[in-house]
């Protein structure tokens, strides 16, 4: 355990970050479950929404720093081709 006040902080930062950062990437994974979902059950129209809101979570995480940009780049392209498949 940290003596010094400095690392107090810097712990509790990492720990608030870290929690920050799992729920984007949580987010990311729900709605992808979610897009995934939508192409087992056909529904085209549902898939495409679901497709908009997983690539603005993408983004989001990608811009937060949650996930990097080739890792976001690389969801985005699987959930495209995922989408391709109705």
């Amino acid at each position: 355990m940290a003596n010094i006040a400095s690392q107090k902080k810097r712990n509790n930062r990492s720990l608030r970050e870290r929690h920050e950062n799992r729920q984007f990437t949580s987010q990311v994974k729900t709605w992808f479950r979610r897009l995934e979902s939508a192409v087992e059950a056909g529904d085209g129209d549902r898939a495409d929404g679901e497709l908009r809101m997983l690539h603005s979570r993408i983004d989001r995480a990608v811009g937060k720093g949650a996930l990097h940009r080739n890792n976001g780049a690389r969801k985005k392209s699987r959930a495209a081709a995922l989408r391709a498949r109705i």
